[in-house]
Formats: C-alpha cells, structure tokens, sequence
C-alpha cells in the first residue's frame, strides 16, 4: 500500500510539474526570449534655462571630484545626435557621484520609449558610470511593457561634451533580453 500511495504521488508531481505554467485557455502562447539592439542618443543639459539634469544636493566642499553631488534628471532620448532629431523618449531617474577618487556616478534610470516600436515601454537601468571613460558598461536589470523580464547591458559613449558647462550628449546601444 505505502508502495502504491509512493507511486500516485510522484504520478501526480509529474502531472503538476507538466502543467504548471500552461493555460487552457485559446490563443495563450509560450513565451520566446528575443534578443534586441537599440541604439539612441541622450542628451543631458544641466545649464541654462532649459537645463534637463538639475542638483539636488551639492559635493561635499572638501571633497574632489564632485563627491557627494546628486542630479535628478528627465533627459531627452533621441534617434541621432543632433537635439532636434527624432524624439524616441526620456532619461528619467538621478545619477550621483560615488568616488572619492575619481569621477564616477551611480546611475537608475528608467529609459521611457515614446515612440517607435517600443512606445510604451520603458527599461530600467542601474550601474556604475565612470563618464571619462572612452566607453562605459552598465547592466540593464529590468523593464515593462515589451520589455517585461528585460535584461542586458548599456553601452555608454560620449559623443560631446560642453566642457566649460557640462552639458553632455551621450551614444547608448543597449543589448536587451526580453520576452
């Protein structure tokens, strides 16, 4: 008997492990992970008037470079490098600078698509940016909308740079998992 009881159960695991995850009802789909590369340019202006990156804190005064310093920020996401191309959607989210040693910032951003294929949906990004370096990785670690159970990474490379403001465009390609 303990035999037979032994034997239905490991039956009815393997009956519910099989299903798990399915659905009866018509049209449902299983799911297919997709590879995508999208690249845009974002465009952080932190002077003037129409500054799109703005303190919310300031350094700490002793400290180089810019240690302490946090920027909120809602930056522009364009298909080329020029300010007036295509909009694609927002950089929103604040970068902070980290280091004590060099010029590093903790980045979370959500990448909000406004137009395009992916319009509606948004990316999430969280990592460690070291600007003056010639290219910068970051690690995509979410999204919603086509971007649901999104992961990746960012590539990050300067395309300008106002020295004298520090305002800033930025080429990202981003190399995105999701379903």
């Amino acid at each position: 008997m303990a035999r037979l009881f032994l034997f239905s159960f490991v039956l009815l695991l393997c009956a519910a492990s099989t299903t798990a995850g399915s659905s009866s009802r018509p049209g449902n789909k299983k799911l297919k992970e997709k590879l995508s590369h999208i690249q845009f340019y974002f465009h952080d202006v932190v002077s003037g008037r129409n500054a799109t990156a703005v303190p919310v804190t300031k350094p700490a005064e002793e400290h180089f470079p810019a240690f302490g310093l946090i920027m909120m920020m809602d930056d522009l996401l364009t298909a080329g490098p020029d300010p007036k191309s295509q909009p694609v959607g927002r950089a929103q989210g604040f970068y902070a600078s980290v280091s004590q040693e060099d010029l590093c910032f903790l980045m979370a951003m959500n990448l909000v698509f406004t137009s395009g294929k992916y319009n509606g949906s948004v990316l999430t990004v969280l990592g460690r940016n070291p600007p003056l370096h010639a290219v910068r990785e970051l690690p995509i670690v979410g999204g919603s909308g086509l971007f649901r159970f999104a992961r990746g990474y960012a590539l990050a490379r300067t395309h300008w740079l106002n020295q004298t403001n520090g305002d800033a465009i930025v080429e990202y390609n981003l190399h995105v998992l999701h379903y």
